[in-house]
């Protein structure tokens, strides 16, 4: 089985993008945003075929897909980081549970 560079570069991209909706569809969970979570959820799903298509034809394609799927994780959880402001810690207050302070920033 032969490489094929537009493919390698297509499930990097297809599994970069899957992983920014999946932390995008996290967040959203989080935020008990129904309707914003089932959208992320569906867009998660059709974007997770490509890669999944392309790397059982060749496993070569998971170094790929994971390679994507670090770059789509961390580039979304960067542009939640910077557009996420108060909800971020509301989110670890939340998170803590009644009577406990965030840890410190």
């Amino acid at each position: 089985m032969s490489l094929n560079p537009l493919i390698a570069i297509g499930v990097v991209v297809s599994t970069a993008t899957t992983d920014a909706v999946y932390v995008l569809f996290n967040a959203a969970v989080s935020d008990r945003r129904r309707i914003r979570a089932a959208s992320w959820s569906a867009i998660w799903y059709l974007l997770s075929a490509f890669a999944v298509i392309s790397y059982t034809q060749n496993a070569i394609y998971v170094l790929f897909a994971a390679s994507g799927s670090w770059i789509g994780a961390f580039c979304a959880m960067t542009w939640l980081k910077h557009d996420s402001g108060p909800t971020q810690s509301s989110l670890i207050n939340r998170a803590a549970g009644p009577g406990t302070s965030p840890p410190p920033t």
